[in-house]
């Protein structure tokens, strides 16, 4: 079929269906139902994350009483002094790590 738009002739094609109602009818279904399976997956994920977030409230709070009281900067200068084994993990002696945390626990809280 031809058509003419601003002096331009466009051809259109028009494609008949050669898939019958019913198999269109079971692919949508099936793909909806793939939707609601990955949204019910992703909601009750996020509900166990908040679960998890609201109940590490109290180890925040640790946390950040160590990283502002005077032992941590005691710690912190026994690291940079040597005092500590190599093999010793620490990333809570690092002021940018434990900031970091701090802070995006606090964003995340809003």
């Amino acid at each position: 079929m031809w058509n003419t738009w601003g002096g331009i002739f466009i051809k259109f094609t028009i494609f008949a269906s050669t898939k019958p109602l019913i198999m269109t009818r079971i692919e949508r279904i099936t793909h909806m139902e793939g939707l609601l399976d990955k949204s019910t997956e992703v909601i009750a994920r996020l509900e166990q994350a908040l679960e998890d977030f609201s109940a590490l409230q109290p180890d925040i709070a640790e946390l950040e009483a160590y990283y502002t009281s005077p032992q941590w900067r005691k710690d912190f200068e026994a690291d940079e002094a040597g005092k500590l084994p190599k093999d010793l993990k620490r990333g809570v002696l690092s002021e940018d790590g434990v900031w970091n945390v701090l802070e995006d626990y606090r964003r995340l809280k809003k």
